[in-house]
């Protein structure tokens, strides 16, 4: 069964298959929306997804973030501002989808392929979900979008097709044997040397401050001479993936499936984890209301996040999917202002994502955190002037 088939069953959606979730929002942000529409989006998400909304051609309002769960805190927004909604899901922490009714909806479920909500999977609630295979299915690449509508599918299969490039069958194996060896060093608690052995490779990326450099003079000229043309943003959507419009071929699509098969048989001990790591008194409170969510990772909120993170690759935890400073502090020229904007900041400087898959290896290591004492900015009410409309 192929990866859009696995999904499209869990969904019952139609289902695209594509070489990553990054191409994946492209395509709905410019199927379902117009250039100069206003997106209300989380201040904190991967730096690629605010460069995504601008090749887009749209305005990017930053939403105020729940202390609660680390998304879009629903009660202080007012949708009458903006155009359209993309959630997050961060860490599998669903939405609160219901709340931006009458509004386009789409949905980035890289976080959130076996979230649901009332029974009904996350993905499934607005006129796209856009889900990633190198998340949880730790597939090392690819993704799929699911839609409604027959018609939908055929015009977002053809502006997939216009932005394709063909694929590298050697960089195809390097990016399978690449997710293979995480997964064995993982299974293996050889964490600390695999990670020794990427950084001497230069595996990893170097960056110096922001995971992707703003360059917002750089930026301003692509949104000028080349509006709408996501190629012309490449140099920073690309960032850690380079290939995210590369066509993939039989091995990856195989490697796709197979990780995905393998999810349910990990879902029970994903559950158990979800809740040991809930009993602890760092934990963000929502995680405690979705024992039952075979989650992607638990947020932890802590003070001393970054000796916890060493601490955690001395006993084969790696973290990751730590997110740079919200948006509206990365590039404030080209984002209207969340109208809290100090909640998001808390959350990037203490949360802590723990896999919920080695919850025990954690747990020797997190159970001494000290739990981060959250901001209480005033609250503003809901209006125009919060997003810096006239």
């Amino acid at each position: 069964m192929t990866p859009e088939h696995i999904v499209a069953k869990r969904t019952h959606r139609l289902c695209l298959p594509l070489p990553s979730n990054r191409l994946g929002l492209y395509l709905a942000l410019r199927h379902w929306c117009s250039p100069g529409q206003r997106l209300l989006m989380s201040p904190l998400s991967a730096d690629e997804i605010l460069f995504l909304v601008l090749a887009a051609g749209l305005r990017p309002v930053i939403a105020p973030l729940s202390l609660d769960d680390g998304n879009i805190d629903a009660d202080a927004v007012d949708l009458d501002t903006v155009d359209a909604v993309l959630t997050t899901n961060l860490y599998g922490l669903p939405d609160r989808v219901a709340a931006f009714g009458g509004k386009i909806l789409i949905e980035d479920v890289a976080h959130a392929i076996e979230t649901s909500v009332h029974g009904r999977p996350i993905g499934t609630f607005g006129v796209a979900g856009v889900f990633s295979l190198s998340k949880h299915a730790g597939a090392g690449s690819g993704g799929v979008i699911a839609v409604e509508r027959l018609s939908d599918l055929r015009a977002l299969e053809r502006d997939r097709d216009r932005l394709l490039q063909p694929g590298v069958f050697r960089k195809e194996i390097h990016s399978v044997l690449t997710s293979a060896g995480r997964h064995a060093a993982l299974r293996l608690n050889m964490v600390r040397p695999a990670l020794r052995a990427m950084r001497a490779l230069g595996m990893e990326e170097e960056r110096e401050g922001y995971r992707i450099a703003p360059r917002p003079a750089d930026l301003l000229r692509a949104m000028e001479y080349a509006p709408q043309q996501l190629p012309a943003f490449d140099s920073w959507v690309q960032a850690d993936l380079h290939d995210y419009r590369a066509r993939r071929g039989h091995l990856s699509r195989w490697y796709q499936s197979r990780r995905l098969h393998a999810l349910p048989r990990q879902r029970s001990r994903r559950i158990a984890g979800v809740s040991a790591l809930a009993a602890l008194p760092t934990v963000a409170p929502a995680v405690r209301r979705h024992l039952d969510q075979p989650l992607f990772r638990v947020p932890l909120l802590v003070y001393g996040r970054d000796g916890a993170i060493a601490e955690l690759e001395r006993h084969g935890v790696a973290t990751g999917y730590l997110y740079d400073p919200p948006y509206d502090g990365y590039l404030p020229e080209f984002t209207d202002p969340s109208p809290e904007p100090e909640v998001a900041r808390w959350w990037a400087r203490h949360v802590l994502p723990v896999d919920p898959l080695y919850a025990h290896r954690a747990l020797p290591v997190i159970e001494r955190l000290i739990p981060a004492v959250p901001p209480m900015p005033p609250r503003v009410p809901p209006g125009p002037a919060s997003f810096g409309v006239a």
